[in-house]
């Protein structure tokens, strides 16, 4: 049965979210602060967190980021009352893999739900080799030439993107639309800066890459043929 961990400390939002969940057949787990839900995110195995932002002991964004550090690679749905875009971004930077804002719709909660546990079961191989580079998803991280590379959870995504469809090219806004969310305003820019970082880290010649190929005037592309 699928599990999720709801951490949420306005009492009547948890049940509510508990009972939406149970309804549809999942298994639900409540924790009422930061500390507890850091705590049990790390040591037992869950499918999905959803994590309030605004919470006692320690904020959600902490616990996202603790949680990432430890590589815990359980898919995060962060639920928060704020709207202002950059606090969204700030979310996805330290390794959320999307957001609700509230108020919310159930169906848009359920629908998002749905897509993250769709995409954690198996849209990306467990394993992913490029060259010397080996990108490792149930671990959560990438190696190149035996040693771990040090990319932030947004590179990883974008990254990640790429291998679900090696080969075919992908427009900056479809890579806004995997590794930001659809409705979360993002220049276009930023994609062009995260392809460049990946490069760095992983091309042996950034300037010349071999495997992140860009597709002028369309997007991007990966070559993974050797």
């Amino acid at each position: 049965m699928t599990r999720i961990l709801v951490v949420e400390d306005e009492a009547a939002i948890a049940r509510a979210l508990a009972d939406d969940f149970r309804a549809q057949g999942y298994d639900v787990e409540l924790a009422s602060d930061g500390p507890t839900g850091l705590e049990r995110a790390r040591t037992d195995p869950f499918d999905l967190l959803v994590l309030d932002v605004m919470l006692p002991g320690k904020d959600g964004f902490d616990v996202c980021r603790d949680l990432r550090r430890a590589g815990v690679r359980t898919p995060i749905l962060m639920l928060t009352a704020k709207t202002h875009e950059a606090e969204k971004v700030l979310g996805l930077e330290l390794g959320a893999d999307d957001y609700v804002t509230k108020p919310y719709s159930r169906r848009e909660l359920q629908a998002r739900v749905k897509a993250l546990l769709r995409r954690a079961a198996g849209d990306a191989p467990e394993t992913f080799r490029l060259g010397d580079v080996e990108v490792d998803f149930a671990r959560g991280e990438v190696r190149r030439g035996g040693v771990v590379v040090d990319l932030t959870p947004l590179e990883f995504k974008v990254l990640a993107a790429f291998v679900r469809r090696p080969g075919r090219v992908l427009t900056r806004q479809q890579l806004l639309d995997e590794a930001w969310g659809r409705d979360l305003f993002v220049t276009e820019r930023v994609v062009d800066n995260q392809v460049n970082n990946l490069r760095k880290k992983l091309e042996a010649d950034p300037a010349h890459p071999r495997y992140l190929v860009t597709v002028p005037g369309q997007g991007y592309r990966l070559d993974a043929s050797e």
